[in-house]
């Protein structure tokens, strides 16, 4: 793949517009760095549960990348984005307590992304319950992740390093492979299936930081889409790695940064051979190539602003012990270990806790661009319920920032049910479905912290 890669990257070469110099108007700052996060040896993978072996080498290098932005004033924003299938709660905790310390960062100046790969190493203390993982490969999870703190924080460190002048822009694209995947049945169940009828985002947001010189510093790019192509076992990026080689290899010097978006219930498709990673990777690309022609790419200009809040979501019905007990002996084993995973919750802490401090993270990165990145695996309806919500003309919404933890669903799929509405949950450490009010906690707590961004930009 990675000699097609760089043929794809060459014919992107021709097509990409030439970047001349420029006047620097903002007075703003950008830094950026890489840092390979590949498992040195194979171990578990992470992203599907019925995996019974751990990795066979590599297809492609890992990375987690970081983006800092400083306008004139010295606000700043640190942007990190890891080919990792999600960001435990715990890592955003231990980097940004030894980064905030080591840098004078406020944790609302921090925003952790993943991909969500589901070709990358499983780092998930929960998930090692739910694999029944052999105690010296469980082992293996948490040394790697403890690795790849170290690693986040190094990378944090480089970009900071790394301020220059530059003018930051904001554009977007479109890619068409991303299709909402909860295809209904008759009976009122959902097939895991392309459903072209379903709501889907296939913006792509496209932030670029140039250089004085008119050098292609940085790309950060979006996408709301699962990356599941496939289910290879070696290690590597999906679609998403692959979009970030191919800019990297057509812009060479350029940082090339990967965001996911809200897309708890969308696919790739066409999928599940290791070409559609390549022909899903080659357009998102051009995607961002096309974006990047943009003759009006709106400059970002101002002070970047940043908060972060959490609200507590409740879950719908906490299960007693009695109930548990009568789940370990259901026909499911993911059920099983569910239930047993609960049991020892209930016996080493004494209860299970009735609701989740869900984060939310709101940036406005000058007056033109604001930017919510939710935790979890939220489904695509919260972009669109955001956007309606918020009169702003360019929004950028994330999902899978900071902690992810399991799936997010609207009201509307909480109804539906289905994988994302709930089934889900028996394969994270929550006990189950979330309450109704799930939608608007968050829209709430959206609208709260927007609501703050707007009342510091007015402050005297």
């Amino acid at each position: 793949m990675i000699k097609l890669i760089g043929r794809t990257a060459s014919l992107l070469a021709c097509f990409s517009f030439l970047l001349l110099g420029t006047h620097l108007q903002a007075g703003w700052q950008a830094g950026a760095a890489k840092i390979v996060i590949t498992p040195e040896e194979d171990m578990w993978m992470a992203g599907y549960a019925s995996r019974k072996t751990p990795s066979e080498g590599v297809l492609q290098d890992l990375h987690a990348k970081s983006l800092v932005l400083a306008d004139d004033e010295g606000n700043k924003i640190v942007m990190v984005t890891t080919d990792l299938v999600g960001i435990p709660r715990i890592i955003r905790e231990n980097v940004v307590s030894a980064v905030s310390k080591k840098h004078q960062l406020r944790p609302d100046q921090i925003l952790l992304n993943a991909s969500h790969t589901h070709c990358g190493p499983e780092l998930r203390p929960s998930k090692s319950t739910i694999y029944e993982l052999d105690p010296a490969i469980a082992a293996q999870c948490h040394e790697y992740r403890l690795a790849l703190e170290k690693k986040i924080e190094q990378v944090i460190s480089e970009s900071l390093k790394d301020l220059e002048p530059v003018d930051v822009t904001y554009t977007y694209g479109r890619a068409g492979f991303a299709m909402n995947r909860r295809y209904p049945l008759p009976n009122g169940s959902f097939k895991n299936s392309p459903y072209p009828a379903g709501p889907v985002q296939q913006q792509v947001p496209v932030l670029t930081a140039k250089t004085a010189e008119g050098g292609l510093k940085a790309i950060l790019f979006g996408y709301a889409c699962h990356n599941t192509t496939t289910g290879i076992m070696q290690f590597n990026g999906d679609y998403a790695g692959a979009a970030q080689a191919i800019l990297e290899k057509s812009h060479p010097g350029t940082i090339a940064l990967f965001m996911e978006g809200c897309g708890g219930d969308q696919n790739p498709y066409p999928r599940g051979q290791e070409k559609n990673i390549e022909q899903h990777g080659t357009a998102l690309a051009l995607a961002v190539e096309t974006a990047l022609q943009d003759i009006r790419p709106t400059p970002l200009t101002g002070k970047i602003e940043t908060v972060l809040g959490e609200v507590p979501i409740p879950f719908a019905k906490m299960p007693t012990r009695s109930e548990l007990e009568e789940k370990l002996e259901d026909g499911n084993v993911y059920v099983r270990r569910h239930a047993r995973l609960m049991l020892n919750r209930l016996d080493t802490e004494g209860s299970i806790p009735a609701e989740y401090p869900y984060m939310v993270q709101c940036l406005q990165l000058g007056n033109e661009l604001t930017m919510v990145a939710l935790a979890g695996e939220v489904v695509v309806d919260y972009d669109h319920l955001i956007r309606e919500q918020l009169p702003v003309k360019n929004l950028w919404i994330a999902g899978y920032s900071n902690d992810v933890f399991g799936y997010v669903p609207s009201l509307r799929v909480l109804k539906e049910g289905g994988y994302e509405g709930g089934e889900a949950m028996i394969y994270s450490n929550l006990p189950g479905p979330f309450a109704d009010s799930v939608e608007d906690r968050i829209l709430g707590e959206v609208q709260k912290l927007y609501g703050e961004l707007e009342n510091e930009k007015s402050a005297p």
